[in-house]
Protein backbone atom coordinates (compact mmCIF):
# COMPACT_ATOMS: atom_id res chain seq x y z
CA UNK A 1 0.00 0.00 0.00
CA UNK A 2 2.88 2.35 0.81
CA UNK A 3 4.40 1.78 -2.64
CA UNK A 4 1.04 2.46 -4.32
CA UNK A 5 0.67 5.78 -2.47
CA UNK A 6 4.24 6.75 -3.40
CA UNK A 7 3.63 5.85 -7.04
CA UNK A 8 0.51 8.05 -7.13
CA UNK A 9 2.54 10.91 -5.62
CA UNK A 10 5.21 10.42 -8.28
CA UNK A 11 2.59 10.48 -11.04
CA UNK A 12 1.09 13.80 -9.93
CA UNK A 13 4.49 15.35 -9.22
CA UNK A 14 5.26 15.27 -12.96
CA UNK A 15 3.57 18.34 -14.39
CA UNK A 16 3.27 17.11 -18.00
CA UNK A 17 1.80 13.78 -16.89
CA UNK A 18 -0.55 15.46 -14.41
CA UNK A 19 -1.87 17.83 -17.10
CA UNK A 20 -2.37 14.95 -19.54
CA UNK A 21 -4.33 12.92 -16.98
CA UNK A 22 -6.56 15.89 -16.11
CA UNK A 23 -7.16 16.67 -19.81
CA UNK A 24 -8.08 13.05 -20.48
CA UNK A 25 -10.54 12.90 -17.57
CA UNK A 26 -12.21 16.22 -18.49
CA UNK A 27 -12.62 15.30 -22.17
CA UNK A 28 -14.02 11.88 -21.25
CA UNK A 29 -16.41 13.61 -18.84
CA UNK A 30 -17.68 15.78 -21.71
CA UNK A 31 -18.34 12.63 -23.73
CA UNK A 32 -20.18 10.93 -20.87
CA UNK A 33 -22.39 13.98 -20.31
CA UNK A 34 -23.25 13.97 -24.01
CA UNK A 35 -24.44 10.35 -23.85
CA UNK A 36 -27.34 11.50 -21.63
CA UNK A 37 -28.55 14.30 -23.96
CA UNK A 38 -31.56 13.00 -25.90
CA UNK A 39 -32.19 13.77 -29.58
CA UNK A 40 -34.60 16.65 -30.31
CA UNK A 41 -38.15 15.48 -30.89
CA UNK A 42 -37.99 12.58 -28.39
CA UNK A 43 -39.65 12.66 -24.98
CA UNK A 44 -36.93 11.51 -22.50
CA UNK A 45 -39.48 10.60 -19.81
CA UNK A 46 -41.49 8.39 -22.18
CA UNK A 47 -38.27 6.85 -23.53
CA UNK A 48 -37.02 6.01 -20.02
CA UNK A 49 -40.38 4.39 -19.22
CA UNK A 50 -40.28 2.39 -22.46
CA UNK A 51 -36.73 1.13 -21.74
CA UNK A 52 -37.43 0.31 -18.08
CA UNK A 53 -36.81 -3.37 -17.39
CA UNK A 54 -35.66 -4.03 -20.95
CA UNK A 55 -32.15 -5.04 -22.00
CA UNK A 56 -30.89 -4.93 -25.55
CA UNK A 57 -29.60 -8.28 -26.73
CA UNK A 58 -27.53 -9.45 -29.65
CA UNK A 59 -25.50 -7.05 -31.73
CA UNK A 60 -27.63 -4.06 -30.68
CA UNK A 61 -26.68 -4.86 -27.09
CA UNK A 62 -23.00 -4.74 -28.03
CA UNK A 63 -23.49 -1.40 -29.79
CA UNK A 64 -25.21 -0.11 -26.69
CA UNK A 65 -22.31 -1.35 -24.52
CA UNK A 66 -19.70 0.37 -26.68
CA UNK A 67 -21.65 3.63 -26.59
CA UNK A 68 -22.06 3.47 -22.80
CA UNK A 69 -25.86 3.21 -23.01
CA UNK A 70 -26.18 6.14 -25.45
CA UNK A 71 -27.69 3.89 -28.12
CA UNK A 72 -30.76 2.88 -26.11
CA UNK A 73 -31.13 6.40 -24.68
CA UNK A 74 -31.35 7.88 -28.22
CA UNK A 75 -28.51 10.21 -27.30
CA UNK A 76 -26.78 12.70 -29.58
CA UNK A 77 -23.80 10.31 -29.31
CA UNK A 78 -25.92 7.22 -30.05
CA UNK A 79 -23.74 6.13 -33.00
CA UNK A 80 -20.54 6.90 -31.10
CA UNK A 81 -17.20 6.51 -32.83
CA UNK A 82 -17.97 3.30 -34.76
CA UNK A 83 -18.69 5.04 -38.14
CA UNK A 84 -15.18 6.51 -38.06
CA UNK A 85 -13.68 3.08 -37.35
CA UNK A 86 -15.64 1.63 -40.28
CA UNK A 87 -14.31 4.42 -42.51
CA UNK A 88 -10.74 3.78 -41.29
CA UNK A 89 -11.07 0.10 -42.22
CA UNK A 90 -12.18 0.98 -45.75
CA UNK A 91 -9.36 3.50 -46.22
CA UNK A 92 -6.71 1.08 -44.91
CA UNK A 93 -7.97 -1.57 -47.33
CA UNK A 94 -7.72 0.97 -50.14
CA UNK A 95 -4.12 1.78 -49.20
CA UNK A 96 -3.31 -1.91 -49.71
CA UNK A 97 -5.06 -2.26 -53.08
CA UNK A 98 -5.30 1.12 -54.85
CA UNK A 99 -2.05 2.66 -56.25
CA UNK A 100 -3.30 6.23 -55.69
CA UNK A 101 -3.75 5.61 -51.97
CA UNK A 102 -0.40 3.77 -51.80
CA UNK A 103 1.27 6.84 -53.31
CA UNK A 104 -0.41 9.14 -50.77
CA UNK A 105 0.74 6.88 -47.93
CA UNK A 106 4.36 7.29 -49.06
CA UNK A 107 4.14 11.10 -49.28
CA UNK A 108 4.88 11.57 -45.59
CA UNK A 109 2.96 14.09 -43.53
CA UNK A 110 1.20 15.62 -46.54
CA UNK A 111 -0.03 12.19 -47.65
CA UNK A 112 -1.27 11.31 -44.17
CA UNK A 113 -3.17 14.59 -44.06
CA UNK A 114 -4.91 13.75 -47.36
CA UNK A 115 -5.77 10.23 -46.15
CA UNK A 116 -7.17 11.61 -42.89
CA UNK A 117 -9.32 14.07 -44.85
CA UNK A 118 -10.70 11.27 -47.05
CA UNK A 119 -11.40 9.20 -43.93
CA UNK A 120 -13.42 12.06 -42.44
CA UNK A 121 -15.48 12.49 -45.61
CA UNK A 122 -16.15 8.75 -45.66
CA UNK A 123 -17.10 8.92 -41.97
CA UNK A 124 -19.74 11.54 -42.81
CA UNK A 125 -21.19 9.29 -45.53
CA UNK A 126 -21.27 6.18 -43.29
CA UNK A 127 -22.71 8.12 -40.36
CA UNK A 128 -25.49 9.51 -42.54
CA UNK A 129 -26.50 6.02 -43.70
CA UNK A 130 -26.38 4.62 -40.16
CA UNK A 131 -28.26 7.64 -38.77
CA UNK A 132 -31.11 7.19 -41.26
CA UNK A 133 -31.26 3.48 -40.41
CA UNK A 134 -31.22 4.24 -36.68
CA UNK A 135 -34.03 6.81 -36.90
CA UNK A 136 -36.22 4.59 -39.11
CA UNK A 137 -35.77 1.68 -36.71
CA UNK A 138 -36.38 3.90 -33.66
CA UNK A 139 -39.58 5.33 -35.17
CA UNK A 140 -40.82 1.77 -35.69
CA UNK A 141 -39.91 0.40 -32.24
CA UNK A 142 -40.62 3.51 -30.10
CA UNK A 143 -43.51 5.39 -31.78
CA UNK A 144 -44.98 6.52 -28.44
CA UNK A 145 -41.81 8.38 -27.40
CA UNK A 146 -41.92 10.92 -30.24
CA UNK A 147 -43.19 14.42 -29.50
CA UNK A 148 -46.35 14.70 -31.60
CA UNK A 149 -46.19 18.48 -31.93
CA UNK A 150 -43.00 18.16 -33.99
CA UNK A 151 -43.53 17.36 -37.73
CA UNK A 152 -42.16 13.94 -38.68
CA UNK A 153 -40.09 15.28 -41.59
CA UNK A 154 -38.48 17.90 -39.33
CA UNK A 155 -37.74 15.22 -36.72
CA UNK A 156 -36.07 12.96 -39.31
CA UNK A 157 -33.88 15.71 -40.75
CA UNK A 158 -32.89 17.23 -37.40
CA UNK A 159 -32.17 13.82 -35.80
CA UNK A 160 -29.92 12.73 -38.68
CA UNK A 161 -28.01 16.03 -38.58
CA UNK A 162 -27.59 15.85 -34.80
CA UNK A 163 -26.37 12.23 -34.94
CA UNK A 164 -23.89 13.23 -37.65
CA UNK A 165 -22.67 16.18 -35.57
CA UNK A 166 -22.45 13.93 -32.49
CA UNK A 167 -20.21 11.40 -34.24
CA UNK A 168 -17.91 14.11 -35.63
CA UNK A 169 -17.72 15.79 -32.21
CA UNK A 170 -16.83 12.42 -30.65
CA UNK A 171 -14.08 12.07 -33.25
CA UNK A 172 -12.81 15.54 -32.34
CA UNK A 173 -12.78 14.59 -28.64
CA UNK A 174 -10.78 11.45 -29.44
CA UNK A 175 -8.20 13.46 -31.37
CA UNK A 176 -7.86 15.96 -28.53
CA UNK A 177 -7.31 13.12 -26.05
CA UNK A 178 -4.63 11.64 -28.31
CA UNK A 179 -2.85 15.02 -28.66
CA UNK A 180 -3.20 16.34 -25.11
CA UNK A 181 -4.08 13.32 -23.03
CA UNK A 182 -3.00 9.73 -22.44
CA UNK A 183 -2.92 7.12 -25.17
CA UNK A 184 -5.26 6.60 -28.10
CA UNK A 185 -8.33 8.81 -27.65
CA UNK A 186 -10.62 6.68 -29.82
CA UNK A 187 -9.82 3.53 -27.81
CA UNK A 188 -10.27 5.39 -24.50
CA UNK A 189 -13.72 6.62 -25.54
CA UNK A 190 -14.79 3.06 -26.34
CA UNK A 191 -13.28 1.81 -23.06
CA UNK A 192 -15.18 4.41 -21.00
CA UNK A 193 -18.44 3.32 -22.60
CA UNK A 194 -17.68 -0.31 -21.73
CA UNK A 195 -16.66 0.41 -18.13
CA UNK A 196 -19.83 2.43 -17.51
CA UNK A 197 -21.90 -0.72 -18.15
CA UNK A 198 -19.73 -3.16 -16.16
CA UNK A 199 -21.06 -2.48 -12.59
CA UNK A 200 -24.68 -2.84 -13.73
CA UNK A 201 -23.87 -6.09 -15.53
CA UNK A 202 -22.20 -7.64 -12.46
CA UNK A 203 -25.11 -6.51 -10.25
CA UNK A 204 -27.65 -8.03 -12.68
CA UNK A 205 -25.79 -11.36 -12.64
CA UNK A 206 -25.62 -11.34 -8.83
CA UNK A 207 -29.33 -10.62 -8.53
CA UNK A 208 -30.08 -13.38 -11.01
CA UNK A 209 -28.09 -15.92 -9.00
CA UNK A 210 -29.49 -14.81 -5.62
CA UNK A 211 -33.01 -15.09 -7.02
CA UNK A 212 -32.57 -18.85 -7.15
CA UNK A 213 -30.68 -19.37 -10.40
CA UNK A 214 -27.71 -21.22 -8.90
CA UNK A 215 -27.11 -19.27 -5.68
CA UNK A 216 -24.05 -17.28 -4.50
CA UNK A 217 -21.64 -20.23 -4.94
CA UNK A 218 -22.24 -20.30 -8.68
CA UNK A 219 -21.75 -16.53 -8.80
CA UNK A 220 -18.37 -16.84 -7.03
CA UNK A 221 -17.34 -19.60 -9.46
CA UNK A 222 -18.30 -17.36 -12.36
CA UNK A 223 -16.26 -14.48 -10.95
CA UNK A 224 -13.24 -16.75 -10.42
CA UNK A 225 -13.48 -18.03 -13.98
CA UNK A 226 -13.92 -14.45 -15.22
CA UNK A 227 -10.66 -13.46 -13.49
CA UNK A 228 -8.97 -16.46 -15.16
CA UNK A 229 -10.22 -15.25 -18.55
CA UNK A 230 -8.86 -11.76 -17.82
CA UNK A 231 -5.46 -13.22 -16.92
CA UNK A 232 -5.38 -15.26 -20.14
CA UNK A 233 -6.18 -12.12 -22.16
CA UNK A 234 -3.37 -10.25 -20.40
CA UNK A 235 -0.99 -13.10 -21.28
CA UNK A 236 -2.10 -12.81 -24.90
CA UNK A 237 -1.56 -9.05 -24.99
CA UNK A 238 1.79 -9.19 -23.16
CA UNK A 239 3.20 -12.34 -24.85
CA UNK A 240 6.38 -11.81 -26.93
CA UNK A 241 8.80 -13.94 -28.91
CA UNK A 242 12.34 -12.65 -28.36
CA UNK A 243 14.74 -13.01 -31.30
CA UNK A 244 18.42 -12.72 -30.26
CA UNK A 245 20.33 -9.96 -32.07
CA UNK A 246 24.13 -9.74 -31.99
CA UNK A 247 25.93 -6.47 -32.69
CA UNK A 248 29.36 -6.51 -34.30
CA UNK A 249 32.36 -5.23 -32.40
CA UNK A 250 33.82 -1.89 -33.48
CA UNK A 251 37.11 -0.40 -32.32
CA UNK A 252 37.15 3.40 -32.24
CA UNK A 253 40.45 4.69 -30.88
CA UNK A 254 41.11 2.82 -27.66
CA UNK A 255 37.46 1.98 -27.03
CA UNK A 256 35.37 -0.99 -28.12
CA UNK A 257 31.74 -0.56 -29.16
CA UNK A 258 29.13 -3.21 -29.85
CA UNK A 259 29.72 -6.90 -29.33
CA UNK A 260 26.66 -7.21 -27.08
CA UNK A 261 23.61 -9.41 -27.51
CA UNK A 262 20.17 -7.89 -27.36
CA UNK A 263 16.69 -9.13 -28.23
CA UNK A 264 14.13 -8.12 -30.82
CA UNK A 265 10.67 -8.55 -29.19
CA UNK A 266 7.96 -9.76 -31.58
CA UNK A 267 4.51 -9.70 -29.99
CA UNK A 268 2.19 -12.68 -30.27
CA UNK A 269 -0.64 -10.19 -30.72
CA UNK A 270 1.15 -7.34 -32.48
CA UNK A 271 -2.13 -5.93 -33.80
CA UNK A 272 -3.48 -5.27 -30.28
CA UNK A 273 -7.22 -4.62 -30.04
CA UNK A 274 -7.58 -3.24 -33.57
CA UNK A 275 -8.67 -6.54 -35.24
CA UNK A 276 -11.51 -6.78 -32.70
CA UNK A 277 -12.59 -3.18 -33.28
CA UNK A 278 -12.34 -3.55 -37.05
CA UNK A 279 -14.29 -6.82 -37.13
CA UNK A 280 -16.92 -5.50 -34.74
CA UNK A 281 -17.35 -2.33 -36.80
CA UNK A 282 -18.00 -4.37 -39.94
CA UNK A 283 -20.46 -6.60 -38.05
CA UNK A 284 -22.53 -3.46 -37.38
CA UNK A 285 -23.22 -3.09 -41.12
CA UNK A 286 -25.87 -5.88 -41.41
CA UNK A 287 -27.92 -4.34 -38.58
CA UNK A 288 -27.77 -0.94 -40.31
CA UNK A 289 -28.93 -2.47 -43.60
CA UNK A 290 -31.67 -4.48 -41.87
CA UNK A 291 -33.00 -1.26 -40.34
CA UNK A 292 -33.71 0.06 -43.83
CA UNK A 293 -36.26 -2.73 -44.37
CA UNK A 294 -39.13 -2.19 -41.88
CA UNK A 295 -41.07 -5.19 -43.18
CA UNK A 296 -39.90 -8.66 -42.17
CA UNK A 297 -38.95 -11.28 -44.69
CA UNK A 298 -36.47 -11.52 -47.56
CA UNK A 299 -33.37 -9.35 -47.17
CA UNK A 300 -34.30 -8.17 -43.67
CA UNK A 301 -34.37 -11.74 -42.32
CA UNK A 302 -31.05 -12.51 -44.00
CA UNK A 303 -29.27 -9.52 -42.47
CA UNK A 304 -30.98 -10.01 -39.10
CA UNK A 305 -29.29 -13.43 -38.95
CA UNK A 306 -26.02 -11.56 -38.32
CA UNK A 307 -27.48 -9.40 -35.55
CA UNK A 308 -27.85 -12.23 -33.00
CA UNK A 309 -24.34 -12.67 -31.60
CA UNK A 310 -25.22 -16.16 -30.31
CA UNK A 311 -25.98 -17.46 -33.81
CA UNK A 312 -23.62 -19.71 -35.79
CA UNK A 313 -23.59 -17.29 -38.75
CA UNK A 314 -22.47 -14.37 -36.58
CA UNK A 315 -19.81 -16.23 -34.60
CA UNK A 316 -18.21 -18.05 -37.55
CA UNK A 317 -18.08 -14.82 -39.57
CA UNK A 318 -16.78 -12.86 -36.58
CA UNK A 319 -14.08 -15.46 -35.83
CA UNK A 320 -12.81 -15.57 -39.42
CA UNK A 321 -12.79 -11.76 -39.67
CA UNK A 322 -10.72 -11.48 -36.48
CA UNK A 323 -8.12 -13.95 -37.81
CA UNK A 324 -8.04 -12.10 -41.15
CA UNK A 325 -7.72 -8.64 -39.59
CA UNK A 326 -5.03 -9.85 -37.17
CA UNK A 327 -2.84 -10.85 -40.10
CA UNK A 328 -3.80 -7.72 -42.04
CA UNK A 329 -3.05 -5.27 -39.25
CA UNK A 330 0.16 -7.08 -38.30
CA UNK A 331 1.31 -6.84 -41.93
CA UNK A 332 0.74 -3.08 -42.14
CA UNK A 333 2.27 -2.29 -38.73
CA UNK A 334 5.38 -4.50 -38.87
CA UNK A 335 7.61 -4.38 -41.95
CA UNK A 336 10.23 -7.21 -41.80
CA UNK A 337 12.28 -5.63 -44.60
CA UNK A 338 12.48 -2.33 -42.71
CA UNK A 339 13.44 -4.10 -39.48
CA UNK A 340 16.17 -6.08 -41.28
CA UNK A 341 17.48 -2.89 -42.91
CA UNK A 342 17.62 -1.11 -39.53
CA UNK A 343 19.54 -4.01 -38.00
CA UNK A 344 22.01 -4.08 -40.91
CA UNK A 345 22.55 -0.31 -40.75
CA UNK A 346 23.32 -0.49 -37.02
CA UNK A 347 25.68 -3.45 -37.36
CA UNK A 348 23.26 -5.98 -35.90
CA UNK A 349 22.47 -9.48 -37.13
CA UNK A 350 20.50 -12.54 -36.06
CA UNK A 351 22.96 -15.37 -35.20
CA UNK A 352 22.93 -17.99 -37.95
CA UNK A 353 21.01 -15.78 -40.41
CA UNK A 354 22.58 -13.65 -43.14
CA UNK A 355 21.84 -9.89 -42.96
CA UNK A 356 19.48 -8.32 -45.47
CA UNK A 357 16.82 -10.35 -47.27
CA UNK A 358 17.51 -13.56 -45.35
CA UNK A 359 16.92 -11.73 -42.06
CA UNK A 360 13.71 -10.18 -43.42
CA UNK A 361 12.47 -13.62 -44.52
CA UNK A 362 13.37 -15.08 -41.12
CA UNK A 363 11.48 -12.35 -39.23
CA UNK A 364 8.51 -12.71 -41.57
CA UNK A 365 8.42 -16.49 -40.98
CA UNK A 366 8.57 -16.06 -37.20
CA UNK A 367 5.81 -13.44 -37.29
CA UNK A 368 3.59 -15.70 -39.39
CA UNK A 369 4.07 -18.60 -36.97
CA UNK A 370 3.39 -16.67 -33.78
CA UNK A 371 0.52 -14.67 -35.28
CA UNK A 372 -1.51 -17.77 -36.15
CA UNK A 373 -2.01 -19.11 -32.59
CA UNK A 374 -2.44 -15.53 -31.35
CA UNK A 375 -5.15 -14.83 -33.95
CA UNK A 376 -6.96 -18.12 -33.22
CA UNK A 377 -6.89 -17.51 -29.46
CA UNK A 378 -8.07 -13.94 -30.05
CA UNK A 379 -10.98 -15.25 -32.10
CA UNK A 380 -12.00 -17.80 -29.47
CA UNK A 381 -11.93 -15.20 -26.69
CA UNK A 382 -14.05 -12.88 -28.86
CA UNK A 383 -16.82 -15.47 -29.34
CA UNK A 384 -16.71 -16.68 -25.73
CA UNK A 385 -19.78 -14.59 -24.68
CA UNK A 386 -21.97 -16.80 -26.87
CA UNK A 387 -20.60 -19.86 -25.04
CA UNK A 388 -21.16 -18.17 -21.67
CA UNK A 389 -24.80 -17.46 -22.53
CA UNK A 390 -25.33 -21.12 -23.47
CA UNK A 391 -23.90 -22.03 -20.04
CA UNK A 392 -26.47 -19.86 -18.28
CA UNK A 393 -24.62 -16.56 -17.73
CA UNK A 394 -26.75 -13.40 -17.84
CA UNK A 395 -26.69 -11.71 -21.26
CA UNK A 396 -25.38 -8.42 -19.83
CA UNK A 397 -22.49 -9.98 -17.92
CA UNK A 398 -21.68 -12.41 -20.75
CA UNK A 399 -20.58 -9.46 -22.90
CA UNK A 400 -17.70 -8.95 -20.44
CA UNK A 401 -17.01 -12.67 -20.09
CA UNK A 402 -14.37 -12.57 -22.76
CA UNK A 403 -15.50 -11.14 -26.05
CA UNK A 404 -14.92 -7.76 -27.59
CA UNK A 405 -15.63 -5.80 -24.43
CA UNK A 406 -12.99 -7.54 -22.31
CA UNK A 407 -10.37 -7.57 -25.06
CA UNK A 408 -10.73 -3.85 -25.67
CA UNK A 409 -10.82 -3.14 -21.94
CA UNK A 410 -7.62 -5.08 -21.17
CA UNK A 411 -5.75 -3.79 -24.21
CA UNK A 412 -6.58 -0.12 -23.65
CA UNK A 413 -5.90 -0.29 -19.88
CA UNK A 414 -2.47 -1.84 -20.52
CA UNK A 415 -1.67 0.79 -23.15
CA UNK A 416 -2.67 3.62 -20.81
CA UNK A 417 -0.64 2.16 -17.93
CA UNK A 418 2.34 1.83 -20.23
CA UNK A 419 2.04 5.51 -21.15
CA UNK A 420 2.08 6.44 -17.46
CA UNK A 421 5.00 4.11 -16.74
CA UNK A 422 7.00 5.59 -19.64
CA UNK A 423 6.62 9.08 -18.15
CA UNK A 424 7.75 7.77 -14.74
CA UNK A 425 10.80 5.92 -16.06
CA UNK A 426 11.80 8.84 -18.28
CA UNK A 427 12.06 10.99 -15.15
CA UNK A 428 13.94 8.31 -13.18
CA UNK A 429 11.03 7.21 -11.00
CA UNK A 430 10.13 3.60 -10.27
CA UNK A 431 7.60 2.03 -12.63
CA UNK A 432 4.10 0.87 -11.70
CA UNK A 433 5.34 -2.67 -10.94
CA UNK A 434 8.05 -3.83 -8.55
CA UNK A 435 9.42 -6.28 -11.13
CA UNK A 436 8.94 -6.39 -14.88
CA UNK A 437 7.50 -3.77 -17.16
CA UNK A 438 4.03 -3.22 -18.61
CA UNK A 439 3.97 -3.81 -22.34
CA UNK A 440 1.26 -2.27 -24.49
CA UNK A 441 0.83 -2.06 -28.27
CA UNK A 442 3.58 0.56 -28.50
CA UNK A 443 6.19 -1.52 -26.69
CA UNK A 444 7.43 -3.19 -29.84
CA UNK A 445 11.06 -2.58 -30.73
CA UNK A 446 12.11 0.63 -32.41
CA UNK A 447 11.85 0.70 -36.18
CA UNK A 448 9.17 -1.97 -36.35
CA UNK A 449 6.19 0.34 -36.95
Amino acid sequence: MKKIIQTIKNIFSIEDLRVRIINTLLLLLVYRVGTFIVLPGIDPVALAAANAGKNMEGLLGLINTFSGGAFERASVFALGIMPYISASIVVQLLTMAVPTFQKMQKEGEDGRRKINQITRYLTIAITTVQAVSYIVNFKTTHPDTLITSMPLSLFMISAVLVLLAGTMFTLWLGERITDRGLGNGISLIIMVGIISRLPFSILAELQSRLAGNGGPIIFLVEMAFWIAVIMSVILLVQGTRKIPVQYAKRIVGNKQYGGVRQYLPLKVNAAGVMPIIFAQALMFIPSSIAGLFPESGGLRDFFMGFVDYTSWAYNITFFLMIVLFTYFYTAITINPSQVAEELKRNGGFVPGVKPGKKTADFIDTVMSRITLPGAIFLGFVAIFPAIAILLGVNDQFAQFYGGTSLLILVGVVLDTLQQIESHLLMRHYDGLMKTGRIKGRSSTGAGMT
